[in-house]
C-alpha cells in the first residue's frame, strides 16, 4: 500500500513534533502554509500552540474555505489541543478583546479553552483511548475539554467526568499533544485512515 501524503498545517505551534511522528512511521509529509499545499494530500493535522494567533493566520494566510472545501472533497482531518478548537462548531472560553472565536465549524461539539488550567497547570496522565490498547500518556498544557457533543460525535477519551479526545466522521479532535511523546500509536491510527483514497482540496 503507497503511504498516505499527509499535511501538517505550519502555521504555528508544533508542526515539527507532528511531522517527526508522521516520518517516523514511513508517511510522505507535507508542511501546509498556502491553500495550494493541501493538493494531493489525504489527511490535514492542525497543530497545538496558540488558538487565537492560529486563527489570525489562517484569515492572513486565506486557509479557512481552502481547508473546509479539502475536507469536502473526503479529506481527513485531526486537531491537537488549539487545533481541536479550530475544528470545533462552539468555543467557549475565548479572551474577552477578541470577541467569538472564529472556527471551521466542521465538528459538532462545544470546546471549552484552558478547561485544566493555565500553563502551570500542566501535566501528564494514562489515559485509555479507543482503538488503542493499553493507555497513552497524554500531555495537557493549557488544554481544552470538549463540553457539548452533537449526533454522530464518539468520545475517544474521557479525563475524570470531561472528554478529551473525540471522532466524527473523518474529524478527529484531542484536546493533548500526542506529538510531545514518543509514542506514535495515534498518529499511526490517523494515518491508517488517511490511507483511503487520496483527496484533493
Amino acid at each position: 500500500m503507497t503511504a498516505p501524503r499527509i499535511g501538517v498545517l505550519a502555521l504555528q505551534g508544533a508542526f515539527r513534533e507532528h511531522r517527526q511522528r508522521l516520518e517516523s512511521l514511513g508517511a510522505a509529509v507535507t508542511e501546509v502554509r498556502l491553500s495550494s499545499d493541501l493538493r494531493g494530500l489525504s489527511g490535514l493535522i492542525l497543530p497545538g500552540g496558540e488558538s487565537t494567533t492560529m486563527a489570525r493566520l489562517m484569515t492572513e494566510y486565506a486557509l479557512w474555505e481552502p481547508v473546509r472545501a479539502f475536507h469536502a472533497a473526503g479529506g481527513h482531518l485531526w486537531g491537537t489541543c488549539a487545533g481541536a478548537i479550530l475544528l470545533s462548531r462552539e468555543v467557549q472560553g475565548a479572551p474577552p478583546q477578541f470577541g467569538r472565536q472564529d472556527s471551521l465549524n466542521l465538528l459538532d461539539v462545544t470546546v471549552q479553552r484552558n478547561a485544566f488550567g493555565r500553563q502551570i497547570d500542566s501535566f501528564t496522565t494514562d489515559l485509555p483511548v479507543r482503538g488503542l490498547e493499553g493507555e497513552f500518556a497524554a500531555v495537557f498544557i493549557r488544554a481544552p475539554a470538549f463540553t457539548r457533543m452533537g449526533d454522530g460525535v464518539e468520545v475517544l477519551a474521557s479525563y475524570g467526568d470531561r472528554a478529551v479526545m473525540v471522532r466524527s466522521g473523518r474529524v478527529t479532535a484531542s484536546a493533548f499533544h500526542p506529538e510531545l511523546t514518543p509514542d506514535a500509536r495515534l498518529h499511526a491510527l490517523f494515518a491508517r485512515q488517511c490511507a483511503a483514497p487520496v483527496a484533493t482540496a
